[in-house]
């Protein structure tokens, strides 16, 4: 893989996180959509505290989220 075809932004932290916690991308992103009227921030911090994700891992799938919702909407 050449540094242009190289993942950037959340999503290169995805193949992380699927093998850490064992679960696909698709969860934890349908459990934060669960979480509505939640700031960034406490997302995160709900991940962490619920979920025992790192700081990193939740701030990654958390902006991801909220990007993609935001395309939706």
């Amino acid at each position: 893989m050449s540094g242009a075809d190289k993942v950037k932004g959340p999503a290169s932290y995805f193949p992380s996180i699927e093998k850490k916690y064992g679960q696909p991308i698709d969860h934890w992103k349908a459990l934060i959509d669960g979480q509505p009227g939640m700031t960034h921030m406490q997302l995160v911090n709900w991940l962490k505290q619920t979920h025992g994700l790192g700081h990193g891992h939740a701030n990654a799938l958390v902006a991801h989220t909220l990007a993609q919702r935001g395309k939706e909407g």
